[in-house]
């Protein structure tokens, strides 16, 4: 039996339990009736011709469903078959004043799924779906497969389609998606995120641009976290192009010059003497000014060009570093901050050392600042494989962010860590908070058992510093020491921070 035709019978056999029960009733007193007048005749014409007026019946209450090629697994139609039904969905809805909605329905991390269980699997679990979702819907709803995981619904149009309704509809299908999936025999659960866009809320166009509005919401769906759902609005819009803008703009300002590494000093709370620099990707945008990483590194990251990034940070860093020595600074290490990406990356290790070569440096002057949720997450081989070989070749590994990602002790054992930075969240008001006291005091008194160095990020004040130092945190860095600043101006920095210094300690003297 074919895969349509068992979505056919499939949908047959729920529309006959709906809409041929109710007419059974009738049969009985229909046969009677015909008998008492006709006798023997009227008994056998009516026999016949009720079951065939019911399967006629039946046909007709089915959906209509569009024409064109079919998905060989589900049974359901492709994309161009879906956008010919959204197209004379608009032209009825316009014409009716009637409404309808369009759904796009997302298996969250289906590729996933199917790398870890097989193809078979997952024709089986989009099957089963396809089921499902027909069984949810009503006749005359059309129900497509336009990807891998992904199915995409248009709604027969209503008199009344408003946002409750589509919220309710929305989980409604997601609940049955997300029904246990027996396979193998193990049960297997499987998570969906769904985005829709009501009729009326749909931009301007074709069916294509109102399938492409639910796109972009099951986009902010996905974005927000597993089994999300979100309706289409014109904010969705609007970031959505925005995005896109950023995107196309970030990818030109990789190649010209617009991201430039910033330097943070950071302090030994021992000496008061600069122990290194942090880099940070800054982007001067010509028309928008500076914008803030957590604007650019999420376009970056959709386009791949993180490790683009981090190449053009590296580059300026160990630039930095060698005209520090060239000025006679004593500056230490510069560190830059390496993504999941770039530790993906299986040549990462070879790629750093022939960079720390090429500028004539040892790999003890490069500190790499990898976030503790790379840790927590459980890294992969080639994550692990990176960060052993990084710590062989001697380059100095920070972990950055500590406290926020639940990495263990054991996790952080296994790599070759130099460095802990504890996150600012930790450090803010340590001065005036005993609660953020003893958090502190207890990542101090880790480290200091694991043999590790730390530092302590964001210390916006003189408070904080002192407290940090009297507990034994070895380094400090953040605003209320330097703010970020372009390579060109470290130099005088240096040279007011150093003179500073010396004075606080010519007057530590006279008055001892």
């Amino acid at each position: 039996m074919t895969a349509p035709y068992r979505r056919k019978t499939a949908l047959a056999a729920r529309l006959a339990r709906v809409a041929v029960p109710p007419l059974l009733v009738f049969v009985p007193a229909a046969t009677l009736l015909a008998y008492g007048l006709w006798g023997e005749t009227g008994l056998i014409v009516t026999a016949l011709a009720l079951p065939l007026a019911l399967a006629i019946l039946l046909v007709w209450r089915a959906p209509q469903l569009p024409g064109g090629p079919r998905d060989r697994v589900t049974g359901l139609v492709l994309r161009d078959g879906f956008e010919a039904v959204l197209d004379a969905t608009r032209v009825e809805c316009a014409r009716t004043g009637l409404q309808s909605a369009c759904f796009v329905i997302d298996y969250d991390d289906f590729a996933g799924f199917a790398a870890r269980h097989g193809q078979s699997a997952a024709d089986a679990a989009m099957a089963r779906g396809a089921d499902r979702l027909l069984g949810a819907l009503r006749s005359g709803d059309t129900v497509a497969r336009i990807g891998d995981g992904r199915f995409t619904i248009c709604l027969r149009p209503v008199r009344q389609m408003d946002l409750e309704l589509g919220i309710q509809l929305a989980g409604r299908l997601q609940t049955a998606l997300e029904d246990a999936l027996p396979l193998g025999g193990v049960t297997i659960y499987l998570t969906a995120s769904v985005g829709f866009c009501l009729s009326h809320r749909a931009p301007e166009g074709d069916g294509r641009a109102w399938a492409d509005a639910a796109r972009a919401a099951l986009a902010e769906a996905r974005g927000s976290s597993p089994s999300g759902i979100r309706a289409f609005t014109p904010d969705i819009a609007r970031r959505r192009a925005a995005r896109s803008d950023l995107l196309g703009d970030a990818t030109a300002a990789l190649d010209n010059g617009q991201f430039r590494a910033w330097f943070q000093p950071q302090l030994s709370t021992d000496t008061g003497h600069v122990s290194g620099f942090e880099a940070l990707a800054r982007w001067t945008h010509p028309v928008q000014g500076v914008i803030p990483p957590d604007r650019f590194l999420p376009a970056l990251a959709e386009a791949g060009l993180l490790e683009r990034l981090t190449e053009v940070m590296l580059f300026q860093a160990l630039s930095a570093l060698r005209a520090w020595d060239a000025a006679g600074a004593a500056i230490p290490r510069v560190s830059i901050n390496l993504s999941q990406t770039d530790l993906n990356n299986p040549r990462l290790t070879d790629r750093l050392v022939w960079d720390i070569d090429r500028f004539g440096l040892t790999p003890d002057r490069l500190g790499i600042e990898v976030l503790e949720t790379v840790l927590s997450d459980g890294p992969d081989n080639t994550v692990a494989r990176n960060l052993t070989r990084l710590g062989e070749a001697g380059f100095h590994i920070d972990i950055d962010d500590y406290g926020t990602g639940h990495a263990s002790i054991a996790m952080v054992r296994r790599f070759p860590v130099r460095r802990i930075k504890i996150d600012r969240c930790f450090v803010t008001r340590a001065d005036r908070d005993p609660e953020q006291q003893r958090l502190v005091s207890a990542l101090l008194t880790m480290a200091e058992r694991l043999e590790l160095e730390t530092l302590a990020e964001g210390v916006e004040t003189v408070g904080e510093h002192a407290l940090l130092a009297q507990l034994g945190c070895q380094h400090v860095q953040g605003y209320g020491i330097a703010r970020p600043m372009p390579a060109d101006q470290t130099l005088s920095w240096l040279e007011a921070h150093d003179s500073n210094l010396a004075r606080i300690t010519r007057i530590g003297r006279q008055t001892g």
